[in-house]
């Protein structure tokens, strides 16, 4: 929603009045008599007092009739249904925080709605796995807050006249300190601002810009503009307490970090957006328009300062006066200019790549930081940025840095930062954004890729070039990875060489393919960091590297490569694990390990490495995989193992660059076998075999009703997000099963994806919805959709139930709970089916006056079934309780089918007869009953049960059907 429509609907709610029940309405005097000091916004809230006028949970509820209030009315949803309470308690606990806030309340006033905000999602506990939606929300819900609360205050009458004192004798010390200063520097101030102007709009310019370093296109970009591609990551702290779960890590948005700690060294993988957040904020700073959250940016002046190249010739690292020259910016500022502002506390030093200096080098660099620290550490916000196994984990802790780590990005983050990347890069960049993100989420080792900003970008990049298509099969994707990371992003960023030496890309992917062979022959994925180093120690021989020592080569490629990370101080791993299948694959197939590869073919664990084996083969080599592929297909002990290898062979065809014709041929014939199956026992049992199947599966076109039927079966069972683009080309099927297959899928995957993607697109035509949960009742009120055919499980909550009924015309309607009163308005209902649990009341008369045809009931209503008078059109009758019952069922002359227990048969009344009923559906056809008398016509009986017990003793024209 537009920011100033959300601004809108959370102003007209009337808030004000629900806020000014946590302040307390005492009048303190001015303060002139020194009687009374100035007043603390913990003395005004009604819930800090003794006693308190109101608790913790008084607040939460007046937070959640705010949110109520500001929720109400017509227009679209301000966020997800799903994450109301989540967001109520966050608006909760950010105006709790006024009580922790170091102010008064002319200090509050003076920073005005929007710094104050800040202050209190500062003090308060940061929301967690909140969306954009409820975070914009939350955002403009505690601005507006404030807003109503400065207000309040302005209206105290102590407020005046003791801000008129505050002002005055502010006005009089800052005119001595103007005219002292002015004594000492005649013209500085306004030299100093006039220059400020100029640096700031110089660094917006500089740095408000991306580049994407290290690769190979067609059409290269050099830039894109950072305001459109920023996105901020998660930033986690170390776990609470010593006893605290290591991944119960408080978390917050990176860009926010400088405003909760004054100082913050943080830590993040190659590529993981470090230099970006230094560039981020630095734009922020810069700018008069403050992007949500970072207004305590707002007066500061940012000091950006890159290590290596403030350390590039070995000179001593600068001091402030230093600071613009160092850092190669052309402007030359007034003498003292840069001390004036360190000295005011107003600035914003931004230290990026201690990981990019020299190791022999970085306690020097803390000693100049030191130095700078306490000189200015007063009131300055300080950032450090580091991989994570440059530095040890207390290296900053005693100058009173707070250590955090960016986090990996999450497949929503993906998405969004594709989305901004397209966005940045140009209208001509726009067609091909829906295509990427359709192949993250079907394509698996592009997935894996995307975990950082630098590999997202990398993606982009490689997609827009190639103009929607990205690199066929792995190995071009990851060559170009590899290049990229291990060579060309250092060498064209003027890396040089921080570890002292300077090594091309062959000997390193010959070094960390051997760490991985090892890695995957031995089933792990972290191994002591000692056996690393002898690895390597073992390999250097071989590959002529003169002058570089065994320890200088591992501590390379450990820091520099950005493969390989420390998850611990005597450990080492690959930042992914599909780098470290991709290089065992490499180094396999330089081994001819293919006895290897075959016997651990069954291994899914092992599936990526056998596909990327074939990949890097040459084509005699990759043949000879695939035969031996077949034939452990064919020695399989059993049918789920054959269909995995057959599978298996089938995918990593795909990877082959050239392979013999008849070996294609082979594997092409192996998999129409199986492809598409045959019912939905085989559609299981493919599902079964996994993910993979996903990039065999046909259609729709050219399949025929049934095929397409057990492709979606299949599909629909493999339960990855990579299934939902599939299913979604089903969507307009002509049909009914493939679509009721689908609508039945829902339950299985994310309700909002696959409600965007495949219900939303579905033809309705006689298809029953099902609604299992409010998260899907949720999600068909969000797209409007009315359908005609509706089941509603008994997880569904009483409201949602009946929204749902509000929304639609019912003609079908099978629903788990007692009717309700949204039931009796569905006037059109023909069918209805009321599946509840023995002992729930219900009457027949809360049901509605409709034409129904057809009524299905597990209980009997409390006031029996005499009223199933009033429909005259009822054909169809399904009771599953016994009762007193049978002479009602014989006043109704039109009913045509039956269905009942066996022993409610026994208790049928002699003398009744039912002339009219054709059909029994049956779980057990009773022997002890004389059918023929109960129902003369009776014609077939349709068995619950398959073989249905009993069928024997039934006359020989009545036909019976089992399901």
């Amino acid at each position: 929603m537009e920011p100033t429509v959300l601004g809108a609907r959370i102003a007209s709610a009337a808030i004000g009045p629900i806020l000014k029940k946590l302040l307390v309405s005492e009048v303190p005097g001015a303060g002139l008599t020194g009687a009374a000091r100035p007043v603390r916004l913990s003395a005004l809230l009604s819930f800090r007092r003794e006693p308190p006028a109101l608790a913790e949970k008084d607040v939460r509820r007046l937070a959640a009739t705010l949110v109520e209030r500001t929720c109400e009315g017509p227009g679209e949803p301000l966020f997800p249904a799903d994450e109301t309470e989540a967001v109520t308690d966050a608006l909760a606990a950010t105006l709790l925080a006024l009580g922790e806030l170091d102010m008064d309340d002319a200090q509050a006033v003076h920073f005005g709605p929007r710094a104050l905000a800040d202050r209190l999602r500062s003090a308060a506990p940061a929301p967690d796995g909140l969306s954009g939606d409820s975070l914009h929300y939350l955002e403009t819900a505690v601005e507006e807050s404030c807003r109503h609360l400065l207000d309040h205050f302005t209206r105290r009458p102590s407020f005046v006249p003791r801000t008129l004192v505050e002002h005055s004798r502010r006005q009089a010390d800052l005119a001595g300190r103007l005219d002292a200063l002015a004594t000492a520097h005649p013209g500085t101030p306004a030299r100093d601002a006039e220059f400020e102007r100029r640096y700031l709009a110089h660094l917006a310019r500089r740095h408000g810009r991306l580049t994407l370093y290290g690769v190979d296109l067609q059409n290269p970009e050099e830039e894109w503009p950072l305001d459109v591609a920023y996105l901020s990551l998660e930033a986690a702290g170390e776990p609470r307490g010593p006893h605290a779960d290591p991944q119960d890590r408080p978390s917050l948005r990176a860009d926010l970090a400088p405003a909760a700690h004054d100082r913050v060294l943080l830590r993040g993988q190659a590529g993981s957006g470090k230099t970006t957040l230094v560039q981020w904020l630095t734009v922020s700073a810069c700018s008069p328009d403050a992007a949500p959250g970072t207004a305590y940016l707002r007066g500061r002046v940012p000091f950006v300062l890159p290590l290596r190249a403030l350390a590039r010739h070995g000179e001593r690292l600068p001091d402030a006066e230093r600071f613009l020259t160092a850092a190669d910016c052309p402007l030359t500022p007034p003498p003292g200019w840069a001390d004036r502002v360190l000295a005011a506390g107003r600035g914003l030093v931004l230290v990026d790549g201690i990981d990019e200096i020299p190791e022999t080098e970085r306690d020097r660099a803390r000693d100049w930081l030191r130095g700078l620290l306490d000189a200015y550490g007063d009131g300055n916000r300080w950032l450090v940025t580091s991989r994570p196994t440059a530095v040890r984990d207390d290296w900053l802790a005693r100058d009173g840095f707070t250590e955090l780590t960016l986090s990996p990005m999450s497949p929503a983050e993906v998405a969004t930062f594709v989305r901004r990347w397209h966005r940045a890069a140009g209208p001509d960049a726009a067609p091909y954004e829906r295509r990427l993100l359709d192949s993250l989420r079907t394509t698996e080792h592009v997935a894996q890729l995307a975990t950082n900003p630098l590999m997202c970008g990398l993606i982009c990049a490689l997609h827009r070039d190639r103009r929607g298509y990205l690199p066929r099969g792995r190995k071009p994707l990851y060559d170009a990875a590899l290049s990229m990371l291990l060579t060309r992003r250092d060498r064209e960023r003027g890396m040089g060489a921080p570890y002292g030496i300077t090594l091309e890309e062959a000997p390193q992917i010959q070094l960390v393919q051997r760490l991985a062979y090892w890695l995957t022959l031995n089933d792990r994925f972290v191994m002591d960091r000692g056996h690393a180093e002898s690895l390597v120690t073992e390999a250097l021989p071989a590959l002529d590297l003169p002058g570089h020592t065994p320890r200088q080569v591992f501590t390379h490629l450990l820091h520099r490569s950005g493969l390989l990370r420390e998850p611990t101080a005597d450990t080492v791993d690959f930042v992914h694990r599909t780098f470290q299948d991709y290089l065992a694959a490499k180094a396999l197939v330089d081994h001819w390990d293919i006895g290897v590869l075959v016997r651990h073919a069954a291994d899914d664990r092992w599936e990526d490495v056998l596909r990327m084996a074939v990949g890097h083969a040459r084509p005699r080599e990759a043949a000879e995989i695939l035969r031996e592929l077949l034939r452990a297909a064919d020695a399989a002990a059993d049918r789920p193992a054959h269909l995995r290898l057959v599978l298996l062979a089938a995918t990593a065809l795909g990877h082959a660059t050239e392979v013999a014709q008849e070996v294609r041929e082979e594997i092409t014939r192996r998999t129409e076998e199986i492809i598409p199956p045959r019912d939905p026992d085989e559609a299981r049992e493919l599902a079964s075999v996994g993910r993979m199947v996903l990039d065999l599966l046909p259609g729709p076109e050219g399949l025929t009703d049934r095929e397409a039927e057990m492709v979606v079966i299949t599909a629909s069972h493999v339960t990855v997000d990579a299934a939902v683009p599939y299913l979604a080309r089903f969507a307009r099927h002509p049909s009914l099963d493939v679509r009721a297959q689908l609508v039945w899928a829902w339950q299985r995957f994310e309700p909002r994806p696959y409600a965007e993607e495949v219900v939303a697109a579905l033809d309705p035509a006689e298809l029953r919805y099902i609604v299992t949960d409010d998260e899907r009742a949720d999600e068909l009120l969000r797209l409007g959709l009315a359908p005609r055919l509706l089941q509603i499980d008994e997880r569904v909550g009483d409201a949602r139930t009946a929204a749902l009924l509000d929304r639609c015309d019912l003609t079908t309607l099978a629903i788990e709970q007692a009717p309700p009163a949204a039931l009796r308005r569905q006037e059109g209902l023909t069918s209805l089916s009321l599946m509840l649990p023995p002992g729930l009341p219900w009457k027949l008369s809360d049901l509605p006056r409709a034409p129904l045809r057809e009524l299905y009931v597990s209980t009997l209503p409390d006031d029996g079934l005499d009223g199933l008078g009033r429909y005259p059109d009822l054909r169809h009758l399904a009771v599953w309780q016994p009762g007193d019952y049978w002479r009602t069922l014989a006043g109704l002359t039109g009913l045509v089918s039956l269905a009942v227990e066996p022993d409610v048969l026994r208790s049928c009344p002699p003398g009744v007869v039912l002339p009219s009923v054709t059909t029994l559906h049956l779980r057990q056809v009773p022997t002890w009953t004389p059918l023929e008398r109960i129902f003369p016509r009776l014609r077939k009986v349709v068995g619950l049960r398959s073989p249905l017990p009993g069928a024997e003793h039934l006359p020989p024209h009545v036909e019976v059907v089992e399901r």
